[in-house]
């Protein structure tokens, strides 16, 4: 297998080593790359990388029912697209690549879950903080399904999330975008830290646990098939996906 094409982690401080993870193999590249939902450090980073890379797959951290809506947010003229932030970016910057969804719902994320939940039994309240946040996932990846039929059957475009406002703009030079980036990362990860309670911390470990085995396996199964991957994921997904990807088969 031919080696990846570097990517230059050097010349722009929005991309970094840190958010980008090139894990080849026998069969191909796995190339991760970490954002920050909607900002513009990030979906430079992406349109970056895939200009580098020009990767066979780009795999999405979406449901893959929610690609049709961010296809057509990124069908259009406008660079990057004003609805889908990074992931309509990735759509449109990805040219021939097969764009797929690997994050949940799917049926290798409730197999995993379902494994975890009988192995470690957890209290009840871990149990029902985990129906929400599963039930609130899975309808919004319905709601995105349904908004990309009704654009397609009457060319209303509809916007199912509002952009994520940073203050920070392509306008900025570039050390600035990356620097609110990061203070962007530090924040969130301090706030996750400090107040999330003890069932919602268990839940959340098993969650995040069940997506990311999923998401591995599935990357596993694209690269296996003898493809250069690239994945846009979140960048606290970036390591433990590189771990998994390591993993054997299950």
């Amino acid at each position: 297998m031919a080696a990846p094409p570097a990517i230059d982690v050097d010349s722009d401080p929005r991309v970094t080593g840190e958010f980008v993870r090139q894990l080849p193999d026998d069969d191909g590249t796995v190339t991760l790359v970490g954002v920050v939902h909607d900002h513009p450090a990030s979906v430079y980073r992406v349109r970056h990388v895939l200009a580098a890379v020009d990767p066979e797959v780009l795999a999405l951290e979406l449901p893959p029912i929610s690609l049709p809506l961010f296809a057509q947010y990124a069908a259009t003229e406008e660079t990057p697209p004003a609805l889908g932030g990074e992931m309509s970016a990735a759509i449109q910057a990805a040219d021939a690549a097969t764009v797929v969804g690997v994050d949940r719902p799917t049926g290798g994320f409730f197999r995993r879950l379902g494994r975890t939940l009988l192995r470690e039994r957890p209290p009840f309240e871990t149990v029902r903080t985990l129906g929400t946040r599963i039930a609130g996932t899975t309808t919004h990846a319905l709601v995105c399904l349904a908004a990309a039929g009704v654009a397609a059957a009457t060319s209303v475009r509809l916007e199912v999330d509002a952009p994520t406002p940073h203050d920070v703009s392509w306008t900025d030079a570039p050390a600035d975008q990356a620097s609110h980036e990061r203070e962007q990362v530090d924040r969130c990860r301090s706030f996750m830290d400090a107040f999330r309670t003890a069932s919602r911390s268990r839940a959340s470990r098993i969650e995040d646990a069940a997506r990311e085995a999923s998401m591995a396996a599935r990357l596993r199964d694209l690269r296996g098939d003898g493809a250069d991957v690239v994945a846009v994921v979140g960048i606290d997904h970036v390591e433990p996906l590189a771990d998994g990807l390591d993993d054997a088969p299950e």
